[in-house]
């Protein structure tokens, strides 16, 4: 069986430079590696095929007799293509830990944190400042994140030689995995610190003021950067995430940037008109009620809500009106609501436009049912 031409196995021109032919290799390697693609015999012949191309393409001397005597002149030219391994080592190392979540080497940025508040309604919409305490690992000022007694650096481990990774070779291809002996660290500490025990870091509490802006909702979070956890002496520390949450308010819900609730009234305020004053985050303000105001209305103050904290305009008050039943009449009262309701009978005019509605609509859905 011929074998394809090289150039056509990683899908490149044949004047593909190293990167070119690094990015092609990388791709195909991941797609067709046989640990993810378990049991297909087509996926390995096409991956030792793409193995093969790279390890030829990217040897200078092997490239230029390829291209001047295609295989044959590998084959017959004192080269053949089965030594590549160590040419793209490095490539397959990092398509190896892109495949199973292998270890990079280099230092890592420290863990981030998060701490959970709670805040009232007024200090959400207004803004506020508080102060929390953080529990949070630190670099150990004894021996200055060095983990040694003596608080010079640790030395280098003798397996890795400091890189924190070891080598492996398999077949054709070599692999890296975390160190086994200094576990991925690159150093090994004979004489830890007695502070810290030899970790480099310790645990301690401390004391932030956070700026908490105007118009923050349930949900938000604050980043401070730098206040989380210590990531080593030549790593960045994490940051810091703030998680707001806001607490039920006795008046007002809020729904984005608009605050509801509700105004009980009563039956003759509702009946005749009236002004009320309603509360709002900002002091009070005065509700007008109309004439002939049903339970169940609402009106809307504008611009009396929260402002979000991303800017706009500030949401609304929506007040809903609840009229109230008045209770504990004495006799003079009750008479004179009889009289009241007398009247209102007596009368040819339409005095609860709910009711006349409500009880035409009852008598439509009788008359359809006792139809069937």
């Amino acid at each position: 069986m011929s074998k394809r031409d090289y150039y056509e196995v990683l899908g490149v021109g044949k004047d593909a430079g190293e990167d070119e032919l690094k990015k092609a290799y990388r791709r195909l390697a991941m797609k067709l590696h046989p640990d993810r693609n378990p049991g297909s015999t087509e996926a390995e012949e096409r991956f030792k095929e793409v193995n093969e191309a790279y390890g030829v393409l990217t040897d200078p001397d092997k490239r230029e007799i390829y291209n001047q005597y295609g295989h044959e002149g590998l084959q017959h030219g004192g080269g053949g293509a089965g030594n590549f391994a160590e040419g793209f080592s490095d490539v397959f190392g990092d398509i190896f830990s892109d495949i199973f979540g292998g270890r990079h080497a280099g230092p890592r940025r420290g863990a981030h944190l998060r701490y959970n508040i709670e805040l009232s309604l007024e200090e959400a919409a207004l803004g506020t400042q508080a102060t929390i305490r953080i529990p949070k690992l630190e670099m150990c000022s004894t021996c200055h994140g060095h983990a040694t007694a003596s608080g010079k650096a640790a030395a280098a481990c003798p397996t890795c030689r400091g890189s924190g990774q070891v080598r492996l070779q398999q077949g054709f291809f070599t692999l890296q995995q975390a160190c086994p002996h200094c576990r991925g660290r690159g150093t090994v500490i004979s004489d830890p610190c007695k502070t810290c025990r030899g970790s480099g870091h310790i645990r301690r509490e401390k004391t932030l003021e956070v700026k908490i802006p105007p118009g923050v909702d349930t949900g938000d979070r604050i980043r401070l950067s730098g206040e989380g956890e210590w990531g080593g002496r030549s790593a960045p520390p994490g940051d810091l995430y703030v998680q707001i949450a806001i607490r039920p308010h006795p008046l007002f819900e809020r729904d984005g940037g608009d605050l509801l609730c509700t105004v009980p009234i009563g039956m003759v305020t509702a009946a005749l008109g009236g002004e009320l004053e309603v509360p709002t985050l900002a002091g009070k303000t005065t509700l007008k009620i109309p004439e002939a105001t049903q339970s169940g209305a609402v009106f809307r103050l504008r611009g009396l809500g929260v402002q979000s904290v991303r800017g706009g305009r500030p949401g609304d008050l929506l007040c809903t009106v609840a009229v109230e039943t008045p209770v504990h009449l004495s006799k003079i009262q009750k008479e004179l609501l009889r009289q009241f309701g007398d009247s209102l009978e007596d009368s040819r005019e339409r005095h609860h436009p709910e009711s006349a509605s409500w009880l035409e609509k009852t008598r439509a859905f009788i008359k359809e049912h006792i139809k069937r």
